[in-house]
């Protein structure tokens, strides 16, 4: 994909940030930015806007294997709208990711305002401009404000 404009570049800075705050006081796992590509179960190699994955996963790869696109799912992945993404392109990554691993994953629309909440087997949850959206249980604690995310 080509790269984003500058808004959706500033958004997923605030994005990255404040996951990487949250991680960094939690402590379980490790953050990833939208440079960071791994290979799913199902060959495909795809790259997130935001990643987590637990620690004890991320350490069971080898130095070699964390240098390229690891074979690996995170456990938590985030897929910020630009406008040269089709919710579409955005939806299929999304269950891709559900389907080799992920265990919850938020596409945020900033120009909808909306957030898809995506869990395996589960359906998609649809927020319609919320200010804020937990990702608990499965990163205790990390609420993301989504209030600097949203397109003016």
């Amino acid at each position: 994909m080509p790269p984003t404009g500058a808004e959706t570049g500033r958004s997923n800075s605030n994005l990255v940030y404040q996951l990487e705050a949250w991680a960094r006081k939690d402590g379980t796992g490790v953050c990833f930015d939208s440079n960071a590509g791994f290979t799913l179960a199902n060959g495909a190699i795809r790259s997130s806007d935001a990643a987590w994955m637990e620690r004890k996963k991320w350490n069971s790869l080898t130095k070699l294997q964390k240098q390229s696109f690891a074979h690996i799912c995170p456990d938590f992945v985030v897929e910020l709208r630009s406008s040269s993404n089709t919710l579409t392109q955005l939806y299929l990554k999304m269950y891709d990711y559900m389907e080799n691993g992920a265990s919850l994953g938020w596409l945020i629309d900033p120009f909808k305002r909306q957030v898809y909440i995506y869990e395996p087997n589960q359906e998609v949850v649809i927020l319609d401009n919320p200010e804020t959206v937990s990702a608990d249980p499965l990163l205790p604690g990390f609420t993301l404000n989504l209030t600097e995310l949203w397109s003016e």
